[in-house]
């Protein structure tokens, strides 16, 4: 099982929405290299959620519910689906990120503007207790 940190701005998409709606298609990835990580993901792979714009926070984690497949409507482009599994009792906030040493070279800190990115176990595990100690 992998890790990754998929971003989504709120107002388009939010966990909350993929809890509605349980399950949907990760899809507007465009990136070349969010792409490549994109296709790099396997079902049962977990995912954190974080929310762009205002928020600037991992919200939720997500299980991964399909292996890559050419985007319906653009078959150029890859995409993934996506099950809720639940949200972050407290959300882990961008600025605790930047504030912990130990994501000094984490992705979502050196390549903020990438949306999709892996994530090691250790910080996986690292980033759940600040969640959960929050």
């Amino acid at each position: 099982m992998q890790y990754w940190l998929v971003k989504t701005e709120p107002s388009t998409y939010s966990y909350a929405d993929l809890e509605r709606d349980r399950r949907t298609r990760w899809d507007g990835v465009s990136n070349p290299l969010a792409l490549r990580h994109i296709r790099a993901i396997r079902a049962g792979d977990r995912v954190f959620v974080y929310h762009t714009g205002d928020q600037k926070a991992i919200v939720g984690i997500a299980r991964v519910a399909s292996d890559p497949y050419p985007d319906p409507q653009d078959p150029s482009l890859t995409v993934v689906d996506l099950e809720a599994e639940r949200a972050l009792h407290t959300p882990v906030t961008l600025a605790a990120i930047k504030a912990d040493p130990a994501f000094a070279e984490f992705p979502l800190v050196r390549q903020a503007r990438l949306s999709v990115v892996p994530v090691s176990e250790d910080r996986w595990k690292r980033l759940l207790a600040m969640a959960e100690a929050g």
